[in-house]
């Protein structure tokens, strides 16, 4: 849980964050879908791409605590950035959704989101004037830094409309303009992701899905143990793409599945998660007991070429993983 890179950070706390909310909530949190029209505004070289619905997270007293305890610290940086224009992120975002882009030999990892809300593009731009940020211009959007905009982590805002903003990486920002402007090929085009993305879509408050890099990445991230069993590393570099999904009910469930590349891969690999697992609760079993027996409750299987990890979780469970820490991210 240690070892998290700047994007699966943002990732898994927004998804713990929400997931609190929906615990908390008094009636039972629906799949939320999204409009096929915004993941037509991110670029196809996107490789992992998640949506968070975070209208009920807002109303609870506790949330901001939970933030300030499992957000990166350059992501909270942003937020302040947004405050300081007017923008309240936990009041006027509604609805998030986030694309990572795989970065190359020479570049790094590129980080493109966009915001549903409610928003004064007109009085939020005039702060930004008045405190003289760095602006730049791409085809009539004005983007915002924060920092120079020119360093390899600044991260840039502009506004579509008054109720879309997009904020990210120049690189990537600048593509996720050049899709809207109609000059390079959007998310739909992506024969590999955007399947997966139209089977995740709505099957959760929260969900994602990941193309074969990033699903590698994360099944080290999920079990690391297993790559030390015979064969399983060989399975996990032949994993195509991941999706997952959670709801909430009377407790949580957090849904994986892994498209294999044969019914065979699967069903050894889930028996190498499966070995995985009882590993992992015999680590945290000392230090992390809740997460131990949070553990307990995983199954583990496989359906034809897909291997399937069902993570039930009560109520109880989970705000004693987040007193305890045993969740926080180290950055």
């Amino acid at each position: 849980m240690k070892n998290f890179t700047y994007r699966s950070a943002i990732a898994f706390s927004l998804v713990v964050a929400l997931l609190l909310a929906a615990l908390a909530a008094p009636d039972p949190i629906l799949a939320s879908s999204l409009n096929t029209s915004v993941i037509g505004m991110f670029p196809k070289q996107v490789g992992e791409f998640g949506y968070a619905d975070l209208k009920a997270a807002r109303q609870y007293p506790w949330f901001p605590q939970l933030r300030e305890q499992l957000l990166p610290s350059r992501f909270r940086q942003f937020e302040q950035f947004l405050a300081s224009a007017g923008v309240d992120p936990n009041a006027q975002v509604d609805e998030l959704t986030w694309g990572a882009i795989n970065g190359s030999k020479t570049s790094g990892e590129e980080v493109v989101g966009v915001a549903l809300g409610s928003f004064d593009p007109s009085s939020i731009e005039t702060r930004f004037q008045q405190q003289k940020l760095p602006m730049f211009e791409v085809h009539g959007y004005h983007l915002y830094a924060f920092g120079s905009g020119s360093g390899p982590g600044d991260i840039l805002f502009t506004f579509i409309d008054s109720n879309t903003a997009a904020f990210g990486h120049r690189k990537a920002l600048e593509q996720l303009i050049d899709v809207r402007m109609g000059s390079a090929e959007s998310l739909l085009t992506n024969d590999q992701l955007f399947p997966m993305i139209n089977e995740a879509n709505g099957t959760g408050a929260i969900w994602g899905v990941m193309d074969q890099n990033y699903a590698h990445l994360a099944m080290q991230q999920l079990v690391p143990q297993a790559g030390q069993f015979p064969q399983a590393a060989a399975i996990i570099n032949r994993i195509t793409a991941m999706m997952f999904s959670a709801t909430a009910e009377n407790g949580l469930d957090v849904h994986f599945q892994a498209a294999c590349a044969s019914t065979d891969d699967a069903n050894l690999l889930a028996a190498a998660l499966q070995a995985g697992l009882m590993y992992r609760r015999y680590q945290e079993s000392q230090q992390h007991p809740d997460l131990a027996g949070a553990l307990d409750q995983v199954r583990v299987s496989a359906s034809g070429d897909r291997l399937k990890v069902e993570a039930p979780v009560s109520q109880d469970q989970l705000m004693s993983l987040i007193h305890s820490r045993a969740l926080a991210v180290s950055m």
